[in-house]
């Protein structure tokens, strides 16, 4: 539940320890063909907002203000879908597909191609690689982020070109400079609108010419490049690494039994996923997880009975996962965000802790007042979907049996909440 999902709402664990492992994996990686949660999110109206008035217009003010509304809607419309969605796993999967095509709205500036991308990131999240690798080509904001609009056949750029290969299809040390080179040209004639998303490809500004890749001598486009490069065995590897880091382990070495490489044989992403699911690597102690800001955050909404947009104020919490490092559509590179112990300074602890006590005062705390004060420390741990307390958390919980505002607050920062074992 926290790794394929964002956490349980009250209930659903302890119903998930009495329907046990197979049917509660099952539950977790059926998509239904209605997530009637997510539906109850109203979109946001992300509309084309047109070129930016000149520095000293009277327009610009208005203008200004407009787009940072639009991106803050954006966000807030993200948030909402993450901690209300019945089914947590399509809405993870756009999580993680987010952070791997990470593309940052503080450069692209408009809501509306981060939106658009967003939805190409979710129909594809749980769908073919071939297919969304294929897509993300052909997205203006992924395109205007790594400067592909720049890229002519006289001037090549090689941003766009450099990253397909080393962090999007198929990692480090798995192709050449020349490979770079040669990847910049087959990627040149694209052009951007940042302020509409619009893409388009122009054939007076692309190389038509034989190009040599990894061996590979023919012409290319961005598409057939794409699928060039998805169809090598790298690939199926290192989308597998990808998937180990951010749901297994971002200290341990993927092992080469790990079952996802083997089914993105046919570049199934969906495959990949119920693959992992059932590996044994999910058993293994060693492998645990710390929750990134947004993760902490939409589980902890959960727990509480928290719609995101309702907290007081929208920029108010934008503010606080600004201070944890974590915004969404606001990654820090293209490299996306780091894991594991970055996520566990003092700083972020202190910033945790004041988060924590803001939602809880604005949360429900009767999933938690609702079980009786003796077995309150052990049974809490259902509540949050924690396996069990350790004898120091419980040894801290039990000192705060007479206010529950506390108990919450211990019990959402504790370490067996932040890391998923």
């Amino acid at each position: 539940m926290q790794r394929f999902g964002f956490g349980p709402r009250p209930g659903e664990y302890a119903q998930a320890l009495k329907d046990g492992v197979e049917a509660t994996r099952a539950k977790v990686l059926a998509v239904p063909t209605v997530d009637a949660g997510a539906n109850t999110v109203v979109m946001p109206e992300i509309t084309d907002l047109g070129k930016r008035p000149a520095a000293n217009s009277k327009e610009i003010v208005p203008y200004a203000i407009a787009v940072r509304f639009q991106i803050q809607q954006l966000v807030m419309w993200w948030l909402d879908r993450m901690a209300l969605s019945d089914h947590g796993l399509t809405e993870r999967m756009t999580w993680f597909w987010h952070g791997h095509w990470a593309t940052s709205v503080d450069k692209v500036n408009f809501a509306l191609p981060m939106l658009n991308q967003n939805k190409t990131l979710r129909t594809y999240c749980l769908g073919n690689f071939k297919d969304m690798s294929r897509a993300m080509i052909n997205d203006s904001a992924l395109q205007f982020w790594l400067d592909g609009q720049d890229s002519t056949l006289t001037a090549p750029n090689e941003n766009l070109g450099r990253e397909l290969m080393e962090l999007f299809v198929l990692g480090v040390d798995r192709f050449t400079e020349d490979d770079v080179k040669a990847a910049a040209r087959a990627l040149t004639g694209y052009q951007v609108v940042n302020y509409s998303g619009t893409l388009t490809f122009n054939p007076k500004r692309h190389d038509p010419t034989l190009i040599t890749i990894l061996g590979k001598t023919q012409t290319f486009t961005g598409e057939t490049l794409s699928d060039f490069l998805v169809a090598r065995d790298d690939n199926a590897t290192f989308i597998a690494e990808r998937l180990w880091y951010r749901f297994m382990s971002s200290t341990e070495t993927m092992p080469s039994s790990f079952a996802p490489k083997s089914a993105l044989a046919t570049r199934d992403i969906s495959a990949a996923v119920k693959a992992m699911a059932s590996d044994p690597a999910i058993r293994d102690e060693k492998n645990d997880l710390v929750k990134s800001p947004v993760e902490w955050f939409i589980a902890a909404c959960r727990a509480l009975k928290i719609t995101p947009s309702a907290l007081k104020t929208p920029a108010q919490l934008i503010n606080y996962l600004n201070q944890m490092g974590q915004v969404p559509f606001s990654p820090p590179n293209v490299g996306g965000w780091p894991a594991g112990e970055a996520w566990l300074s003092s700083a972020t602890a202190q910033y945790r802790i004041s988060f924590a006590t803001w939602l809880i005062k604005q949360g429900d705390l009767s999933a938690l007042t609702a079980i009786p004060v003796e077995s309150r420390v052990l049974k809490s741990a259902d509540w949050l979907g924690v396996a069990e307390w350790s004898p120091r958390t419980q040894a801290a919980l039990r000192n705060s049996l007479a206010d529950p505002a506390q108990f919450a607050l211990l019990a959402l920062c504790s370490p067996e909440f932040i890391v998923s074992a």
